[in-house]
């Protein structure tokens, strides 16, 4: 689990505005995207035991457990954001003098590339899981808190935006043509998947506010 996740939220900012080098944009977006599905949670919890919802209980319950299954997969996947950069940065430190040297460090740089994608890429995943059950939640949820869905909707799309900058990041350097194909093929998929989401989200959303 991530230790940053018991800093107090001032300390949170302070280390991420420094020269620090993590947690960075990954682990900020991933974090960001942990509070837009606390906002399905929220409307979730907002509606479990009001009579006037009884006969959608059981579908807000799935949902509501499946915001903090989301949100603690997130904060695991932040931990995991910070260690890849932490190897990406020792391999790059490696030497380099002779050419065993070079063939070892770029063997090892490959691996820590993938590494370094594949974690927001899974940070991208999970955030379109979260997009789903918000969408699902905008339809059915407690009309008094529904505007929280719409917010869920914008930041968890906003942080897949976001987060998949770390895997771009990363892509031009990786030799492996077979995997960036996969991963550009799969980027693109999410994305559009993810604003489908969110508008369908957000004009129920809307609609239920008239």
């Amino acid at each position: 689990m991530s230790e940053i996740f018991d800093s107090s939220f001032r300390k949170i900012l302070a280390v991420a505005a420094s020269d620090a080098p993590t947690p960075g944009g990954g682990s900020v977006s991933a974090m960001v995207g942990a509070l837009g599905v606390a906002m399905t949670a929220m409307v979730g919890n907002l509606t479990v035991g009001k009579p006037k919802f009884a006969d959608v209980e059981p579908q807000v319950k799935e949902i509501t457990g499946a915001a903090y299954f989301i949100m603690n997969k997130l904060e695991k996947l932040v931990a995991a954001d910070i260690a890849a950069f932490g190897k990406f940065m020792e391999v790059y430190r490696m030497p380099k003098n002779t050419e065993e040297e070079k063939a070892r460090r770029d063997e090892l740089m490959q691996k820590a590339l993938k590494t370094a994608t594949d974690t927001p890429m899974e940070v991208a995943r999970t955030l379109l899981e979260a997009l789903q059950i918000t969408e699902r939640l905008a339809r059915i949820g407690n009309k008094m808190a529904i505007s929280d869905a719409g917010v869920a909707a914008y930041v968890c799309e906003a942080a897949i935006n976001a987060v998949l900058l770390s895997a771009d990041i990363n892509i031009p350097m990786i030799k492996d043509g077979d995997y960036v194909r996969s991963i550009l093929e799969e980027k693109e998929r999410i994305v559009s998947e993810a604003r489908r989401l969110k508008d369908s989200a957000v004009a129920v959303v809307q609609e239920r506010m008239k």
